[in-house]
């Protein structure tokens, strides 16, 4: 069974139906216990970075989420859903992520001709990692392409809404970039924790590879 975290503010029911779409069993819930007994777990997150927390915190889903990532589930994070992995946004100064990947997610800067938030389709730059990169420990899964891009073609186009974006402090975990006047991570990659800036089940036939890749390679 793959969870689908509901906090009362994420797109859910989209990718519900995308997961179902594959065969693959799916449960929208709120309730830790329900993470617990996951084989899997999607995080599809809207709103901002703050609200986000203390939604996490008062269902006690932050820990249950560093628990099930710590044990070794597959955890994928969309948009919002990735971007509370960093420690710390500039959306909400002095709030805490949960800190399961290190960084900060930034704001992006006003460019001339380029509107905020990013909103719309713009293609996806796979990046494959050299195994030398990390010097990670052993049997950890850190070289190739992502698994969630396996058959994923380079430059292939996924619809994105938002107005920050991750900054990892390692570049090993970036698995595909995008530009939008500045090169930023649209797909991070560690271990078994995955995220994606853009909306995959908003991205057609890209986006549903890219969550059949979650449900079967990951």
């Amino acid at each position: 069974m793959i969870a689908i975290i509901d906090y009362g503010m994420g797109n859910i029911h989209s990718v519900k139906k995308a997961v179902e779409s594959m065969g693959a069993s799916a449960q929208v819930t709120d309730k830790p216990q329900d993470l617990e007994r996951a084989e899997k777990i999607i995080f599809p997150g809207v709103g901002a970075f703050g609200d986000a927390l203390v939604e996490l915190k008062q269902r006690g889903l932050d820990e249950a989420i560093k628990k099930s990532v710590r044990s070794g589930k597959a955890f994928l994070g969309i948009c919002l859903g990735l971007q509370v992995l960093f420690e710390e946004s500039a959306e909400s100064a002095g709030v805490k992520g949960l800190g399961l990947l290190k960084g900060k997610v930034k704001k992006f800067p006003l460019q001339k001709g380029l509107k905020i938030p990013h909103m719309g389709w713009n293609q996806i730059k796979k990046v494959t990692r050299s195994p030398c990169l990390s010097g990670r420990q052993a049997g950890h899964q850190v070289t190739g392409v992502c698994p969630l891009l396996k058959n994923i073609p380079d430059n292939a186009y996924v619809y994105f809404c938002h107005s920050y974006y991750p900054e990892p402090k390692e570049s090993d975990v970036i698995a595909a970039s995008t530009d939008y006047g500045i090169d930023f991570a649209a797909v991070v990659w560690q271990d078994n924790i995955y995220g994606v800036q853009f909306h995959p089940e908003k991205s057609q036939d890209v986006g549903l590879e890219i969550l059949k890749n979650f449900v079967e390679q990951c």
